[in-house]
């Protein structure tokens, strides 16, 4: 607040309205990085990614054997750990911009 200080050293006149507007559009922009559904995705992809990819770790060999010799949880959960790696990366890369209001929201 020391923005408003120097409004009012320098004669600029203060109006509440506009804080309150700034308020409003910084907690729509938190929203929507918040609910951003890449985010969702990313980490449920990385979550069961990591946790199908340590079972295929520790596989044991009729388990292979069952799947024709190939370490079949240890693939797909390197495939989900990097799908939700790259959901994270392009949210990161890209983030949300909120929806800018219609004449008719602003107060």
């Amino acid at each position: 607040m020391a923005d408003d200080a120097d409004r009012y050293q320098h004669g600029e006149a203060h109006d509440p309205l506009v804080d309150e507007t700034e308020d409003a559009r910084e907690a729509r922009s938190a929203a929507a990085r918040l609910f951003d559904i890449r985010r969702v995705i990313g980490g449920l992809f990385v979550a069961y990614g990591l946790i199908v990819g340590l079972m295929g770790l520790f596989d044991s060999t009729a388990e292979i054997d069952k799947a024709q010799g190939v370490r079949i949880n240890l693939w797909a959960g390197l495939v989900m750990l990097a799908f939700g790696l790259a959901m994270l990366g392009w949210q990161w890369v890209s983030p949300n911009r909120p929806p800018e209001p219609h004449r008719g929201d602003e107060p």
